[in-house]
Protein backbone atom coordinates (compact mmCIF):
# COMPACT_ATOMS: atom_id res chain seq x y z
CA UNK A 1 0.00 0.00 0.00
CA UNK A 2 1.36 3.54 -0.76
CA UNK A 3 1.01 6.56 0.92
CA UNK A 4 -1.03 9.16 -0.91
CA UNK A 5 1.02 12.36 -1.26
CA UNK A 6 0.86 15.72 -1.70
CA UNK A 7 1.77 17.65 -5.09
CA UNK A 8 2.82 21.09 -5.95
CA UNK A 9 0.40 21.86 -8.84
CA UNK A 10 -0.44 25.13 -7.82
CA UNK A 11 2.53 25.91 -4.89
CA UNK A 12 4.71 28.31 -5.54
CA UNK A 13 6.23 29.30 -2.45
CA UNK A 14 9.24 26.64 -1.58
CA UNK A 15 8.82 27.84 2.43
CA UNK A 16 5.11 26.58 2.04
CA UNK A 17 6.21 23.21 0.41
CA UNK A 18 8.66 22.46 2.08
CA UNK A 19 6.92 23.13 5.54
CA UNK A 20 3.70 21.43 4.13
CA UNK A 21 5.03 18.16 2.98
CA UNK A 22 4.60 18.19 -0.40
CA UNK A 23 6.39 16.56 -3.34
CA UNK A 24 9.65 18.27 -3.93
CA UNK A 25 11.77 16.97 -6.76
CA UNK A 26 15.93 18.58 -5.80
CA UNK A 27 17.16 21.01 -8.07
CA UNK A 28 19.51 22.38 -5.14
CA UNK A 29 22.70 21.95 -6.53
CA UNK A 30 21.75 22.96 -9.66
CA UNK A 31 20.59 26.53 -8.48
CA UNK A 32 24.06 26.67 -6.32
CA UNK A 33 25.84 26.30 -9.16
CA UNK A 34 23.36 28.84 -11.25
CA UNK A 35 24.21 31.80 -8.17
CA UNK A 36 28.08 30.44 -8.16
CA UNK A 37 27.97 31.26 -12.09
CA UNK A 38 27.32 34.81 -12.78
CA UNK A 39 26.30 37.63 -10.22
CA UNK A 40 23.48 38.98 -12.91
CA UNK A 41 20.94 36.20 -14.39
CA UNK A 42 18.59 36.10 -16.94
CA UNK A 43 16.40 32.71 -17.77
CA UNK A 44 13.86 32.27 -20.35
CA UNK A 45 11.56 29.24 -19.92
CA UNK A 46 7.25 28.52 -20.92
CA UNK A 47 4.29 29.60 -18.18
CA UNK A 48 3.95 27.15 -15.54
CA UNK A 49 7.16 25.40 -15.34
CA UNK A 50 8.79 26.23 -12.47
CA UNK A 51 10.05 29.47 -12.74
CA UNK A 52 8.25 31.11 -9.96
CA UNK A 53 9.17 28.03 -7.43
CA UNK A 54 12.89 28.74 -8.41
CA UNK A 55 12.54 32.03 -7.60
CA UNK A 56 10.93 31.64 -4.26
CA UNK A 57 13.55 28.98 -3.52
CA UNK A 58 16.22 31.53 -4.28
CA UNK A 59 14.39 33.88 -2.11
CA UNK A 60 14.79 31.07 0.52
CA UNK A 61 18.27 30.47 0.40
CA UNK A 62 19.49 34.37 0.02
CA UNK A 63 17.43 35.00 2.98
CA UNK A 64 19.59 31.97 4.86
CA UNK A 65 16.40 29.94 5.83
CA UNK A 66 18.90 27.03 6.18
CA UNK A 67 16.28 24.86 8.07
CA UNK A 68 14.27 25.11 4.77
CA UNK A 69 17.09 22.76 2.91
CA UNK A 70 17.81 20.14 4.99
CA UNK A 71 18.45 17.05 3.04
CA UNK A 72 18.83 18.16 -0.08
CA UNK A 73 21.54 18.55 -2.41
CA UNK A 74 22.67 22.10 -1.58
CA UNK A 75 23.63 21.28 1.90
CA UNK A 76 26.67 19.57 0.35
CA UNK A 77 27.91 22.57 -1.12
CA UNK A 78 26.79 25.79 0.96
CA UNK A 79 29.17 26.45 4.04
CA UNK A 80 27.78 29.78 4.98
CA UNK A 81 24.40 30.17 4.99
CA UNK A 82 24.68 34.68 5.13
CA UNK A 83 21.47 36.30 4.94
CA UNK A 84 21.00 39.15 2.61
CA UNK A 85 18.16 41.57 1.89
CA UNK A 86 15.93 40.21 -0.92
CA UNK A 87 13.86 42.74 -2.83
CA UNK A 88 11.46 39.77 -4.80
CA UNK A 89 8.83 41.24 -7.28
CA UNK A 90 6.36 39.49 -9.10
CA UNK A 91 5.81 41.41 -12.26
CA UNK A 92 2.66 38.61 -13.24
CA UNK A 93 0.68 41.16 -11.67
CA UNK A 94 1.21 43.72 -14.26
CA UNK A 95 0.15 42.35 -17.03
CA UNK A 96 -3.20 43.81 -19.63
CA UNK A 97 -1.89 47.03 -18.69
CA UNK A 98 -3.37 49.70 -21.33
CA UNK A 99 -1.14 52.41 -20.94
CA UNK A 100 2.74 53.58 -19.21
CA UNK A 101 0.64 55.45 -16.44
CA UNK A 102 -1.21 52.14 -15.58
CA UNK A 103 2.40 49.99 -15.75
CA UNK A 104 3.90 52.41 -13.22
CA UNK A 105 1.44 51.88 -10.99
CA UNK A 106 1.80 48.88 -10.63
CA UNK A 107 5.32 48.81 -10.47
CA UNK A 108 5.07 51.11 -7.16
CA UNK A 109 2.52 49.10 -6.00
CA UNK A 110 4.84 45.85 -6.90
CA UNK A 111 7.56 48.17 -4.65
CA UNK A 112 5.22 49.15 -1.85
CA UNK A 113 6.26 46.34 0.93
CA UNK A 114 9.89 47.62 0.38
CA UNK A 115 9.19 51.15 0.53
CA UNK A 116 7.47 50.19 3.83
CA UNK A 117 10.08 48.59 5.20
CA UNK A 118 13.41 50.54 3.77
CA UNK A 119 11.66 53.68 3.57
CA UNK A 120 10.92 56.14 0.72
CA UNK A 121 12.22 59.49 -0.38
CA UNK A 122 9.49 62.46 -1.62
CA UNK A 123 11.73 62.98 -5.14
CA UNK A 124 11.49 59.29 -6.27
CA UNK A 125 8.92 59.96 -8.29
CA UNK A 126 9.34 56.92 -11.10
CA UNK A 127 9.39 53.41 -10.26
CA UNK A 128 12.75 53.16 -11.66
CA UNK A 129 14.07 55.84 -8.50
CA UNK A 130 12.11 55.02 -6.12
CA UNK A 131 14.00 50.84 -7.02
CA UNK A 132 16.88 52.75 -6.74
CA UNK A 133 16.59 53.91 -3.73
CA UNK A 134 15.52 50.73 -1.91
CA UNK A 135 18.07 48.68 -3.07
CA UNK A 136 20.75 51.70 -1.76
CA UNK A 137 18.81 52.40 1.87
CA UNK A 138 18.81 48.42 1.43
CA UNK A 139 22.57 47.87 1.74
CA UNK A 140 23.28 50.60 3.88
CA UNK A 141 20.15 49.61 6.81
CA UNK A 142 21.88 45.81 7.09
CA UNK A 143 25.25 46.29 5.77
CA UNK A 144 24.86 43.37 3.71
CA UNK A 145 25.10 43.37 -0.52
CA UNK A 146 21.61 43.10 -2.39
CA UNK A 147 19.49 40.04 -3.65
CA UNK A 148 16.93 41.02 -6.56
CA UNK A 149 14.51 38.52 -8.01
CA UNK A 150 12.39 39.48 -11.25
CA UNK A 151 9.71 36.92 -11.72
CA UNK A 152 7.61 37.46 -15.30
CA UNK A 153 9.31 40.25 -15.98
CA UNK A 154 8.06 40.40 -19.36
CA UNK A 155 4.22 39.71 -18.55
CA UNK A 156 3.28 43.59 -18.92
CA UNK A 157 4.93 43.26 -22.51
CA UNK A 158 3.03 40.04 -23.59
CA UNK A 159 0.04 41.89 -24.30
CA UNK A 160 0.73 44.22 -26.10
CA UNK A 161 3.05 42.82 -29.17
CA UNK A 162 0.30 42.96 -31.36
CA UNK A 163 -0.39 47.17 -30.55
CA UNK A 164 3.12 48.56 -31.41
CA UNK A 165 2.50 52.10 -30.06
CA UNK A 166 1.14 50.91 -26.62
CA UNK A 167 4.30 48.59 -27.18
CA UNK A 168 6.90 51.12 -27.47
CA UNK A 169 5.35 53.09 -24.22
CA UNK A 170 5.46 50.17 -21.78
CA UNK A 171 8.72 49.12 -23.26
CA UNK A 172 10.05 52.77 -22.37
CA UNK A 173 8.84 52.21 -19.13
CA UNK A 174 10.65 48.89 -18.50
CA UNK A 175 13.51 49.91 -19.46
CA UNK A 176 13.67 53.16 -16.95
CA UNK A 177 12.96 50.60 -14.45
CA UNK A 178 15.49 48.34 -14.99
CA UNK A 179 17.80 51.02 -15.56
CA UNK A 180 19.20 50.89 -11.60
CA UNK A 181 19.77 46.83 -11.68
CA UNK A 182 23.39 48.01 -13.77
CA UNK A 183 24.26 50.72 -11.16
CA UNK A 184 23.70 48.79 -8.23
CA UNK A 185 26.63 45.77 -9.21
CA UNK A 186 28.33 47.38 -6.44
CA UNK A 187 26.28 46.55 -3.78
CA UNK A 188 25.11 43.72 -6.23
CA UNK A 189 25.02 39.93 -4.33
CA UNK A 190 22.59 38.47 -7.09
CA UNK A 191 20.41 39.67 -9.86
CA UNK A 192 17.99 36.51 -11.15
CA UNK A 193 15.50 38.03 -14.38
CA UNK A 194 12.98 34.99 -15.35
CA UNK A 195 10.25 35.29 -18.07
CA UNK A 196 8.58 33.50 -21.06
CA UNK A 197 10.20 35.58 -23.77
CA UNK A 198 13.41 37.04 -24.38
CA UNK A 199 13.46 40.75 -25.11
CA UNK A 200 17.22 42.64 -26.33
CA UNK A 201 19.00 43.84 -23.58
CA UNK A 202 19.59 47.05 -26.11
CA UNK A 203 15.67 48.12 -25.66
CA UNK A 204 14.62 46.59 -22.33
CA UNK A 205 17.17 45.95 -19.78
CA UNK A 206 19.44 48.83 -21.74
CA UNK A 207 22.55 48.77 -19.96
CA UNK A 208 23.19 45.52 -18.04
CA UNK A 209 25.16 44.37 -20.08
CA UNK A 210 26.71 42.14 -17.64
CA UNK A 211 23.48 40.41 -17.59
CA UNK A 212 23.74 36.10 -18.59
CA UNK A 213 21.07 34.39 -20.75
CA UNK A 214 21.69 30.77 -19.54
CA UNK A 215 18.50 29.94 -20.87
CA UNK A 216 20.10 27.77 -23.86
CA UNK A 217 23.58 26.53 -21.77
CA UNK A 218 23.21 22.64 -21.13
CA UNK A 219 24.35 22.72 -17.69
CA UNK A 220 21.06 24.77 -16.59
CA UNK A 221 18.94 23.06 -19.15
CA UNK A 222 17.21 20.85 -16.14
CA UNK A 223 16.82 23.42 -13.88
CA UNK A 224 13.20 23.57 -14.62
CA UNK A 225 11.12 20.41 -15.62
CA UNK A 226 11.72 16.54 -14.63
CA UNK A 227 13.79 14.20 -15.79
CA UNK A 228 13.45 10.55 -16.40
CA UNK A 229 16.25 10.10 -13.65
CA UNK A 230 14.59 11.98 -11.43
CA UNK A 231 11.24 9.84 -12.05
CA UNK A 232 12.82 6.84 -11.54
CA UNK A 233 14.71 7.77 -8.12
CA UNK A 234 11.68 10.23 -6.91
CA UNK A 235 8.63 9.61 -8.58
CA UNK A 236 8.62 5.75 -9.06
CA UNK A 237 6.43 5.25 -6.44
CA UNK A 238 4.03 7.47 -7.15
CA UNK A 239 3.89 6.11 -10.40
CA UNK A 240 3.19 2.52 -9.27
CA UNK A 241 0.43 4.19 -7.53
CA UNK A 242 -1.11 5.92 -10.17
CA UNK A 243 -1.06 2.45 -12.08
CA UNK A 244 -2.79 0.71 -9.45
CA UNK A 245 -5.73 3.26 -9.22
CA UNK A 246 -6.16 3.37 -13.22
CA UNK A 247 -5.39 -0.58 -13.42
CA UNK A 248 -2.25 -0.52 -15.61
CA UNK A 249 0.94 -1.69 -14.89
CA UNK A 250 3.76 0.81 -14.07
CA UNK A 251 5.36 0.19 -16.58
CA UNK A 252 2.47 1.23 -19.30
CA UNK A 253 1.62 4.30 -17.08
CA UNK A 254 5.68 5.37 -17.06
CA UNK A 255 4.65 5.16 -20.93
CA UNK A 256 1.50 6.95 -21.20
CA UNK A 257 2.97 9.89 -18.98
CA UNK A 258 6.11 10.00 -21.35
CA UNK A 259 3.78 10.54 -24.06
CA UNK A 260 1.47 13.51 -22.86
CA UNK A 261 4.23 15.43 -21.07
CA UNK A 262 7.30 14.68 -21.63
CA UNK A 263 9.70 16.16 -24.85
CA UNK A 264 10.98 19.49 -23.76
CA UNK A 265 14.62 20.06 -24.89
CA UNK A 266 15.95 23.77 -23.84
CA UNK A 267 19.67 23.29 -25.48
CA UNK A 268 21.55 21.12 -27.67
CA UNK A 269 22.40 17.75 -26.56
CA UNK A 270 20.33 18.04 -23.13
CA UNK A 271 17.94 15.86 -21.40
CA UNK A 272 14.61 15.16 -22.07
CA UNK A 273 12.50 17.26 -19.42
CA UNK A 274 8.62 17.05 -18.46
CA UNK A 275 6.31 19.77 -17.73
CA UNK A 276 5.92 19.61 -13.93
CA UNK A 277 2.50 21.29 -13.61
CA UNK A 278 1.05 18.74 -16.03
CA UNK A 279 2.67 15.71 -14.44
CA UNK A 280 2.22 16.69 -11.03
CA UNK A 281 -1.74 17.66 -11.37
CA UNK A 282 -1.94 13.73 -13.48
CA UNK A 283 -0.27 12.29 -10.65
CA UNK A 284 -2.75 14.43 -8.37
CA UNK A 285 -5.67 13.94 -9.90
CA UNK A 286 -4.68 9.84 -11.30
CA UNK A 287 -5.78 11.49 -14.77
CA UNK A 288 -4.30 12.08 -17.97
CA UNK A 289 -5.61 15.54 -18.98
CA UNK A 290 -4.41 18.18 -21.18
CA UNK A 291 -3.32 20.44 -18.07
CA UNK A 292 -1.29 22.65 -18.97
CA UNK A 293 -2.92 24.03 -21.85
CA UNK A 294 -6.10 24.72 -20.15
CA UNK A 295 -4.51 27.06 -18.14
CA UNK A 296 -5.35 29.78 -20.60
CA UNK A 297 -5.69 30.02 -24.03
CA UNK A 298 -1.91 31.80 -25.04
CA UNK A 299 -3.88 34.86 -26.93
CA UNK A 300 -0.69 36.75 -27.53
CA UNK A 301 0.74 34.20 -29.57
CA UNK A 302 -2.12 32.86 -31.95
CA UNK A 303 -2.15 36.57 -32.73
CA UNK A 304 1.23 36.51 -33.69
CA UNK A 305 0.43 33.57 -35.40
CA UNK A 306 -1.99 34.86 -37.47
CA UNK A 307 -0.06 38.65 -37.56
CA UNK A 308 3.02 36.58 -39.13
CA UNK A 309 0.76 34.28 -41.58
CA UNK A 310 2.73 31.18 -39.75
CA UNK A 311 2.08 27.98 -41.84
CA UNK A 312 0.10 25.61 -38.91
CA UNK A 313 1.04 22.14 -41.27
CA UNK A 314 4.52 23.29 -40.92
CA UNK A 315 4.80 22.71 -36.96
CA UNK A 316 6.98 19.45 -36.85
CA UNK A 317 10.72 19.25 -38.10
CA UNK A 318 11.66 22.82 -38.50
CA UNK A 319 14.88 23.73 -39.20
CA UNK A 320 16.63 27.00 -37.75
CA UNK A 321 19.23 28.13 -36.96
CA UNK A 322 19.43 29.48 -33.13
CA UNK A 323 19.64 32.94 -33.98
CA UNK A 324 16.25 31.89 -35.53
CA UNK A 325 14.31 31.25 -32.37
CA UNK A 326 16.65 32.29 -30.07
CA UNK A 327 16.04 35.50 -31.14
CA UNK A 328 14.61 38.83 -28.77
CA UNK A 329 11.13 39.16 -29.00
CA UNK A 330 10.75 42.43 -30.87
CA UNK A 331 13.26 41.53 -33.61
CA UNK A 332 10.98 38.95 -34.91
CA UNK A 333 10.19 38.59 -38.53
CA UNK A 334 8.22 35.54 -38.08
CA UNK A 335 6.27 33.72 -34.48
CA UNK A 336 9.31 30.91 -34.16
CA UNK A 337 10.84 32.72 -31.43
CA UNK A 338 7.39 32.69 -29.28
CA UNK A 339 6.51 29.07 -30.79
CA UNK A 340 9.96 28.39 -29.10
CA UNK A 341 10.07 30.28 -26.06
CA UNK A 342 6.31 29.73 -25.09
CA UNK A 343 7.29 26.26 -25.21
CA UNK A 344 5.05 25.23 -28.64
CA UNK A 345 8.12 23.86 -29.72
CA UNK A 346 11.19 22.61 -28.64
CA UNK A 347 14.58 21.24 -29.71
CA UNK A 348 14.48 18.00 -30.86
CA UNK A 349 17.64 17.32 -32.33
CA UNK A 350 21.01 19.42 -33.15
CA UNK A 351 23.28 18.91 -36.03
CA UNK A 352 26.67 20.10 -34.84
CA UNK A 353 28.42 19.99 -38.18
CA UNK A 354 25.89 22.72 -39.64
CA UNK A 355 25.22 23.92 -36.15
CA UNK A 356 21.52 23.96 -36.87
CA UNK A 357 18.34 22.62 -34.72
CA UNK A 358 15.56 20.91 -35.18
CA UNK A 359 12.39 22.09 -33.77
CA UNK A 360 9.10 19.95 -33.06
CA UNK A 361 5.90 19.81 -30.97
CA UNK A 362 7.05 18.16 -27.40
CA UNK A 363 4.22 16.12 -26.94
CA UNK A 364 0.51 14.80 -27.14
CA UNK A 365 -0.32 17.41 -24.48
CA UNK A 366 0.59 20.19 -26.60
CA UNK A 367 -0.22 19.19 -30.10
CA UNK A 368 -3.74 18.01 -29.06
CA UNK A 369 -4.43 21.31 -26.65
CA UNK A 370 -2.45 23.53 -29.58
CA UNK A 371 -4.39 21.87 -32.21
CA UNK A 372 -7.79 22.96 -30.32
CA UNK A 373 -6.64 26.71 -29.53
CA UNK A 374 -5.94 26.84 -33.82
CA UNK A 375 -9.08 25.76 -35.00
CA UNK A 376 -11.35 28.64 -34.44
CA UNK A 377 -8.20 30.64 -34.95
CA UNK A 378 -7.79 29.10 -38.21
CA UNK A 379 -10.70 27.84 -39.61
CA UNK A 380 -13.15 29.15 -37.70
CA UNK A 381 -14.23 25.37 -36.02
CA UNK A 382 -15.27 25.11 -31.90
CA UNK A 383 -13.05 22.14 -30.91
CA UNK A 384 -15.78 21.33 -28.49
CA UNK A 385 -18.40 19.97 -31.24
CA UNK A 386 -15.36 18.55 -33.10
CA UNK A 387 -14.61 16.28 -29.94
CA UNK A 388 -17.91 15.55 -29.28
CA UNK A 389 -19.73 15.08 -32.51
CA UNK A 390 -16.78 13.77 -34.80
CA UNK A 391 -13.51 13.22 -33.17
CA UNK A 392 -14.32 9.77 -31.56
CA UNK A 393 -16.54 7.59 -34.39
CA UNK A 394 -12.93 9.40 -37.05
CA UNK A 395 -11.14 7.89 -34.46
CA UNK A 396 -12.13 4.49 -33.94
CA UNK A 397 -12.52 3.98 -38.35
CA UNK A 398 -9.13 4.59 -38.15
CA UNK A 399 -8.10 2.34 -35.60
CA UNK A 400 -9.82 -0.38 -36.63
CA UNK A 401 -8.07 0.65 -40.01
CA UNK A 402 -11.82 1.30 -41.59
CA UNK A 403 -10.80 4.44 -44.17
CA UNK A 404 -14.02 3.58 -45.80
CA UNK A 405 -16.09 4.56 -42.76
CA UNK A 406 -13.30 7.22 -41.99
CA UNK A 407 -13.62 9.01 -45.04
CA UNK A 408 -17.51 8.88 -44.78
CA UNK A 409 -17.58 10.35 -41.33
CA UNK A 410 -14.85 12.99 -42.57
CA UNK A 411 -17.08 13.99 -45.68
CA UNK A 412 -20.39 14.56 -43.31
CA UNK A 413 -18.90 16.50 -40.61
CA UNK A 414 -17.26 18.86 -42.99
CA UNK A 415 -20.53 19.02 -45.31
CA UNK A 416 -21.69 20.79 -42.15
CA UNK A 417 -19.19 23.12 -40.61
CA UNK A 418 -19.87 26.66 -39.69
CA UNK A 419 -17.37 28.01 -41.27
CA UNK A 420 -18.63 27.79 -44.82
CA UNK A 421 -19.79 31.14 -44.56
CA UNK A 422 -16.72 33.22 -44.23
CA UNK A 423 -14.99 30.24 -46.11
CA UNK A 424 -13.93 32.84 -48.92
CA UNK A 425 -12.41 35.03 -45.99
CA UNK A 426 -10.36 32.10 -44.87
CA UNK A 427 -9.49 31.23 -48.27
CA UNK A 428 -8.40 34.45 -48.83
CA UNK A 429 -5.39 33.97 -45.86
CA UNK A 430 -3.85 30.86 -47.64
CA UNK A 431 -1.86 30.62 -51.41
CA UNK A 432 -4.59 28.06 -52.34
CA UNK A 433 -7.45 26.06 -52.24
CA UNK A 434 -6.13 23.15 -51.28
CA UNK A 435 -3.75 24.56 -48.69
CA UNK A 436 -7.51 25.63 -46.85
CA UNK A 437 -8.59 21.76 -46.86
CA UNK A 438 -4.70 20.78 -45.75
CA UNK A 439 -5.03 23.26 -42.64
CA UNK A 440 -8.55 21.74 -41.60
CA UNK A 441 -7.06 18.29 -42.08
CA UNK A 442 -4.66 18.71 -40.32
CA UNK A 443 -5.37 20.35 -37.47
CA UNK A 444 -8.53 17.86 -36.86
CA UNK A 445 -5.69 14.90 -37.23
CA UNK A 446 -3.35 16.91 -34.62
CA UNK A 447 -6.63 17.62 -32.27
CA UNK A 448 -6.46 13.59 -32.15
CA UNK A 449 -3.16 13.61 -31.41
CA UNK A 450 -2.50 11.69 -35.15
CA UNK A 451 0.84 12.70 -36.66
CA UNK A 452 0.07 14.10 -39.76
CA UNK A 453 2.85 15.86 -42.43
CA UNK A 454 1.94 17.53 -44.92
CA UNK A 455 3.76 18.31 -47.99
CA UNK A 456 6.20 15.82 -47.48
CA UNK A 457 9.23 15.65 -49.53
CA UNK A 458 9.88 12.63 -51.68
CA UNK A 459 11.87 11.85 -55.10
CA UNK A 460 8.81 12.16 -56.99
CA UNK A 461 7.99 15.60 -55.42
CA UNK A 462 6.06 16.80 -52.07
CA UNK A 463 2.81 14.68 -50.86
CA UNK A 464 -0.14 16.47 -49.51
CA UNK A 465 -0.70 14.68 -47.01
CA UNK A 466 1.06 11.23 -44.77
CA UNK A 467 -0.75 10.01 -41.86
CA UNK A 468 1.02 7.90 -39.60
CA UNK A 469 -1.13 5.47 -37.34
CA UNK A 470 0.49 2.83 -34.80
CA UNK A 471 -0.17 -0.06 -37.84
CA UNK A 472 -0.93 2.10 -41.03
CA UNK A 473 0.68 5.09 -42.73
CA UNK A 474 -2.05 6.69 -45.01
CA UNK A 475 -0.26 8.47 -48.21
CA UNK A 476 -2.99 11.04 -49.33
CA UNK A 477 -3.01 13.06 -52.27
CA UNK A 478 -6.02 16.38 -52.28
CA UNK A 479 -7.20 17.25 -55.44
CA UNK A 480 -9.87 20.42 -56.23
CA UNK A 481 -12.21 19.70 -58.42
CA UNK A 482 -10.83 17.29 -59.96
CA UNK A 483 -11.17 13.53 -59.73
CA UNK A 484 -10.15 10.94 -57.00
CA UNK A 485 -8.83 9.12 -59.86
CA UNK A 486 -6.75 12.08 -60.83
CA UNK A 487 -5.39 12.05 -57.20
CA UNK A 488 -4.35 8.72 -56.89
CA UNK A 489 -2.95 8.29 -60.64
CA UNK A 490 -0.61 11.07 -58.80
CA UNK A 491 0.56 9.07 -55.96
CA UNK A 492 1.33 5.70 -58.20
CA UNK A 493 2.85 8.30 -61.22
CA UNK A 494 4.97 10.00 -58.69
CA UNK A 495 6.11 6.86 -56.31
CA UNK A 496 4.81 8.78 -52.94
CA UNK A 497 4.39 5.37 -51.43
CA UNK A 498 7.67 4.32 -51.89
CA UNK A 499 9.49 5.65 -49.32
CA UNK A 500 7.37 3.72 -47.25
CA UNK A 501 7.97 0.64 -48.77
CA UNK A 502 10.29 -1.33 -46.25
CA UNK A 503 8.53 -0.45 -42.92
CA UNK A 504 6.40 -2.86 -40.87
CA UNK A 505 3.21 -0.69 -41.20
CA UNK A 506 0.25 -0.93 -44.01
CA UNK A 507 1.02 1.52 -46.49
CA UNK A 508 -2.15 2.82 -47.58
CA UNK A 509 -3.05 5.39 -50.78
CA UNK A 510 -5.81 7.90 -50.72
CA UNK A 511 -6.78 10.00 -53.65
CA UNK A 512 -9.62 12.56 -52.43
CA UNK A 513 -11.83 15.13 -54.45
CA UNK A 514 -12.96 18.20 -53.22
CA UNK A 515 -15.48 20.58 -54.65
CA UNK A 516 -15.80 23.94 -54.01
CA UNK A 517 -19.34 23.74 -53.95
CA UNK A 518 -20.50 21.99 -51.04
CA UNK A 519 -17.27 22.83 -48.98
CA UNK A 520 -16.84 18.76 -48.40
CA UNK A 521 -15.46 15.79 -49.60
CA UNK A 522 -16.53 15.07 -52.86
CA UNK A 523 -14.90 11.28 -53.72
CA UNK A 524 -11.75 9.24 -52.47
CA UNK A 525 -10.50 6.05 -54.15
CA UNK A 526 -8.06 3.97 -51.55
CA UNK A 527 -5.36 1.30 -52.50
CA UNK A 528 -3.06 -0.54 -50.77
CA UNK A 529 0.29 -0.36 -51.90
Amino acid sequence: MFKRKRYPSNVQTFSKLREDGYVYIDKTDVMWQMVDYSNYVFLSRPRRFGKSLLSSTLHSYFDGDRKLFEGLKIMELETEWKRYPVIHLDLSEAKSQESAEALRKKLFLALKPYSIEYGKESDESQPGDLLKGILNRANEQSGSRVAVIIDEYDAPLLGALDKPELLEDLRNVMQEFFIPLKAADPIMKFCFITGITKFSQLSIFSTINNLKNISMLPRFSTLCGITDEEIDTQLKDDIAMMAEEMGLSPEVMREKLRLRYDGYHFSKNSKAVYNPYSLFNALSDRDLQNYWFSTGTPRFLFSQMAHFHTDITAMDDIEAASSEFDLPTEAMTNALPLLYQSGYLTIKDYDAEGDVYTLSIPNKEVRVGFSQGLLPTYIGIDSGPVQRGFALKFWNALKKQDIELAMQEMRSYLAQLPYIEGFKKKLAEVSNVEGFYEWSLYLIFSMLNVYVVTQQKCAGGRVDMVVHMPDTIYVVELKINGTAQDALDQINSRNYALQYATSDKNVVKVGVSFSTETKTIQDWIIEKA
